[in-house]
């Protein structure tokens, strides 16, 4: 159990603190989303699972942080620890809007994809983090021995306060990430007229966004703008698969290759792109003048371009 810090540390609500020790690599510790249950409808796991070597089950640890309560883990997590924590699923009949939460400790290391499309919440982990990551920053420590990891959209919305960026860097409304870390996820969920931008990226970039930019240096893996609903996404490089999957509003700017089944279930928004492969009804067609001005508003030569509606 946690006792008390120094003064200038975290002091831990011991009291309140659920500990458990795990076998190596359980994947969906934390997880809002019960690995998407709403795709995999319970094949994959059910919420009341217990989790190996305890007497909790997933949805009991969720709980307790959803009640605003810690957690610490003794042993090495799995994949897609902490996803989509600090929001209120509507899928679960919540309001989808992101709820206080309470920390996440990990005495061990920390398999990929910690984070994705995470929006509230402190994550402490004691041992090595494997990216990609999802839409976190880590931030100076507030409890010895322990790396801090915050929610990209957390820091840039909520303001939060005593928070000392590590590996990236803040100038107004401008936030630079350059730990060489790939993430999946960047600004996740975010709605305010920030500006992301990242040296490399992999699943899901600009997720849920509402407002801003991410802007990405290199290349991205699947689904970028996937579920999009507003702000603007953009890519230097390429994009592979299933890019913009049922994206709402909002534009995207690929300067290259937006990879095959492009556009799958679209609904609205802009796509410029170099190349892609877009799935029907999505056409490729030449820019008009409104295009090739939204295109040098964000320092385009629209030479090359093509749009996809």
């Amino acid at each position: 159990m946690f006792g008390v810090f120094k003064k200038k540390e975290k002091e831990m609500d011991s009291e309140n603190l659920i500990e458990i020790d795990i076998d190596n690599g359980v994947d969906c510790l934390c997880d809002f989303t019960y690995n998407f249950y709403w795709s995999h409808k319970g094949e994959e796991m059910e919420l009341t699972d217990k989790i190996p070597n305890t007497s909790y089950s997933f949805q009991d640890i969720v709980e307790h942080l959803k009640q605003g309560h810690p957690i610490k883990i003794n042993g090495n997590v799995g994949h897609r620890l902490c996803s989509s924590m600090g929001v209120d699923l509507a899928y679960f009949g919540g309001t989808g809007s992101a709820i206080d939460v309470g920390d996440v400790f990990i005495n061990g290391d920390v398999a990929s994809r910690m984070g994705i499309s995470m929006r509230k919440g402190n994550i402490y982990v004691s041992g090595k983090v494997t990216d990609p990551i999802g839409n976190l920053v880590e931030v100076k420590s507030d409890v010895k021995g322990y790396r801090r990891f915050i929610s990209i959209t957390e820091f840039l919305m909520d303001k939060p306060k005593n928070i000392k960026l590590i590996g990236a860097n803040l100038s107004g409304k401008k936030l630079e990430i350059e730990d060489g870390l790939s993430r999946d996820t960047v600004g996740a969920r975010l709605n305010g007229d920030f500006e992301i931008t990242i040296t490399d990226a992999d699943l899901s970039t600009g997720i849920l966004m509402k407002k801003g930019i991410v802007r990405v240096i290199g290349n991205c893996g699947k689904n970028t703008a996937t579920l999009l609903n507003g702000g603007v996404v953009i890519i230097e490089g390429n994009c592979n698969d299933f890019t913009a999957t049922e994206m709402k509003k909002g534009i995207l700017i690929v300067n290259g290759n937006a990879g095959k089944f492009l556009a799958h279930d679209k609904l609205s928004g802009k796509i410029y792109a170099k190349e892609g492969s877009a799935l029907y009804p999505t056409k490729e067609h030449k820019l008009n003048q409104e295009d090739k001005n939204i295109l040098q508003e964000y320092k385009f030569n629209p030479a090359g371009f093509v749009k996809f509606e």
